[in-house]
C-alpha cells in the first residue's frame, strides 16, 4: 500500500523537502495500475473470506465445482490467481525507490523509510488479527526492511537480484512439491497397513500422523466444515479466537522462507523496472504493446494448460503439485501483461473515466484495503450477517462487485475533498510524527495564498 512519489530528478511542484508527497508528484500510470491490482486482490482474497480455506485451491472442498463455479475458478486461475499479488509486489517495490529517491537530500532517507514501514509492521498485526486473517500488509513490510540499502543499486543489478530469488523461489516450490508428494504417499501407505490390522511402527506413526494434517485441511469431512463455519459465525470473541491462531501460525514463518521469496523476488523486480523507466507508463507505447502481448502470449496458454489439466486430475493434490515449475513464469507474464494493458489504457483518452477511477482507488489503496476488510467481515463472520460458508463459490463475486463499486464510487469523491485516505492520513501523520493536513484548500483559500 505503498504512496507513489516521484524519485529527486524528476519535476516537482515544490522543493524536495521530508514532507509526504504533493498531488502534483504522482504518477497517474502507478496510481491506476496499483488501484487494479488492489481491486485484483479480493478476486482471490473473498474465498478464504466467504468459505473454508481449502477451497482457495480446491473448489471440490466446497462452494461447488461444476458448472458456472468451475468456470469462475478456471478464469480466475488463469488471469488473477498469484498476478495481482505479484503486480501489487512489483509496484510496491517501485515505491521503495520512489520514496528514498525523493528524500535522499534531506539526509532522513533513512529515519523516514523504517518509522514508514515500522507502523505499516503494526497496522499489519492489528488488521490481521481483527479483520483477515490474509493480509499482506505485515509481510510486506517486514521484507521491505531489508530493501533499503539496495535503494542505489543499478536497475541491472536488481533485476539479476529479483531474478535469482524468482528462480530460488521456483525451486523450493519445486522441493515442496516433492516433499508433500512423499508425505501424501507415505501417509496413504501407513494408513492402509493400519487397515489391514498391521502395526505400525513409530516413524509410520508419525507418518500417518502427519497425512491426517494434511487431509484436515486439503480433504475436510461434513463435522469439520460445520465446525470452521460455526466458528466464523460466532459472537465477535470467538471469530478473533478462531483467526489468532492462523495468524500467530502465519507470522512465525521463518523470516527466509520461500513465502518471502516470493515477495523479495518481485519487489527487487519492481525496483529495477522502474529505474529502466518501464513503470512510469511514458516509455513509447510500442513497449507496452509488446509487454502485454509477450506477457499474455506466455502466461495465457500456460495457466490455461495448467488449469485444463488440474480439471481433468479431479483436482488431485499430487497432479497440483507437478505444476510448481511453472507458477511463477505463468503469473509473472500474466502480471506484466496487466501492467501494460493498463498503462496503454492510461495512455488512452478514451479509458479516463475508468483510468481516474483506478488512480483514485491507487491513491487511498491502503484505506480500500482495510475497507474490503471490514466490508467482507461484516458480511461473512459473526461481526455482522454471519454468511460465511453458505454461498456457492460464483456467488460471493457479488460480494466482490459490491466492494469495488464502493471504492469506484467513494474513493474519486473523497479525494475532491480530501488530500489522503483516511488510514494513509494516519499512518503519514504517525510517519511524519506530525498531523498533517487533510482537507483540500479551497479555491478562495488557494488564489489568497498564490495572490500574496
Amino acid at each position: 500500500m505503498e504512496t507513489m512519489e516521484l524519485s529527486a530528478g524528476s519535476p516537482s511542484a515544490r522543493p524536495v523537502d521530508s514532507a509526504p508527497v504533493s498531488q502534483a508528484e504522482r504518477i497517474t500510470a502507478l496510481d491506476a495500475v496499483r488501484g487494479f491490482a488492489l481491486l485484483g486482490i479480493l478476486l482471490m482474497n473473498i474465498i478464504p473470506f466467504s468459505m473454508y480455506g481449502g477451497a482457495y485451491d480446491n473448489p471440490t472442498v466446497t462452494g461447488g465445482a461444476t458448472g458456472l463455479n468451475l468456470m469462475v475458478w478456471a478464469i480466475l486461475h488463469v488471469v488473477a490467481e498469484g498476478k495481482m499479488r505479484c503486480l501489487f509486489s512489483l509496484i510496491f517495490g517501485a515505491s521503495i525507490v520512489l520514496l528514498t529517491s525523493r528524500l535522499e537530500k534531506t539526509g532522513k532517507a533513512a529515519d523516514i523509510f523504517y518509522r514508514r514501514h515500522l507502523w505499516l509492521i503494526l497496522f499489519g498485526i492489528a488488521h490481521a488479527y481483527l479483520l483477515w486473517l490474509g493480509e499482506i500488509l505485515y509481510p510486506y513490510a517486514l521484507c521491505a526492511l531489508i530493501l533499503f540499502p539496495f535503494r542505489n543499486m543499478s536497475a541491472r543489478g536488481l533485476l539479476i537480484i529479483g531474478s535469482l530469488f524468482l528462480a530460488g523461489t521456483s525451486l523450493a516450490y519445486m522441493a515442496q512439491a516433492d516433499e508433500t508428494k512423499e508425505t501424501l504417499e507415505k501417509g496413504r501407505a501407513a494408513t492402509a497397513a493400519e487397515k489391514s490390522g498391521k502395526k505400525l511402527t513409530e516413524e509410520q506413526q508419525e507418518e500417518k500422523k502427519e497425512y491426517d494434517e494434511w487431509l484436515k485441511y486439503h480433504k475436510p469431512t461434513a463435522e469439520q466444515l460445520q465446525k470452521d463455519a460455526k466458528e466464523w459465525r460466532g459472537n465477535p470473541g470467538e471469530v478473533i479466537k478462531a483467526r489468532a491462531q492462523q495468524v500467530s501460525d502465519f507470522h512465525e514463518t521463518a523470516y527466509y522462507s520461500p513465502e518471502n521469496w516470493d515477495i523479495w523476488s518481485m519487489m527487487f523486480l519492481g525496483m529495477g523496472l522502474f529505474k529502466l523507466g518501464w513503470l512510469r507508463g511514458d516509455k513509447p507505447a510500442s513497449l507496452y504493446w509488446k509487454l502485454a502481448l509477450i506477457g499474455y502470449g506466455i502466461g495465457i496458454p500456460l495457466n490455461s494448460w495448467t488449469a485444463w489439466a488440474i480439471i481433468q486430475s479431479n483436482f488431485d493434490p499430487v497432479q497440483q503439485t507437478t505444476f510448481a515449475t511453472t507458477y511463477d513464469l505463468g503469473r509473472f507474464s500474466v502480471a506484466l501483461g496487466h501492467l501494460a494493458l493498463i498503462v496503454l489504457l492510461c495512455r488512452s483518452r478514451s479509458w479516463d473515466w475508468l483510468t481516474t477511477k483506478l488512480g483514485a482507488v491507487g491513491q487511498t489503496a491502503l484505506s480500500n484495503y482495510i475497507l474490503h476488510s471490514i466490508l467482507c467481515s461484516m458480511i461473512f463472520t459473526g461481526y455482522g450477517l454471519k454468511l460465511y460458508g453458505t454461498m456457492e463459490r460464483y456467488q460471493v463475486y457479488g460480494v466482490v462487485l459490491l466492494c469495488w463499486l464502493v471504492s469506484l464510487i467513494v474513493s474519486p469523491i473523497w479525494l475532491r475533498h480530501y488530500r489522503f485516505g483516511p488510514i494513509e492520513w494516519a499512518w503519514r501523520s504517525l510517519t511524519y510524527w506530525k498531523k498533517q493536513p487533510l482537507r483540500r484548500a479551497e479555491p478562495a483559500a488557494i488564489a489568497e495564498a498564490t495572490s500574496t
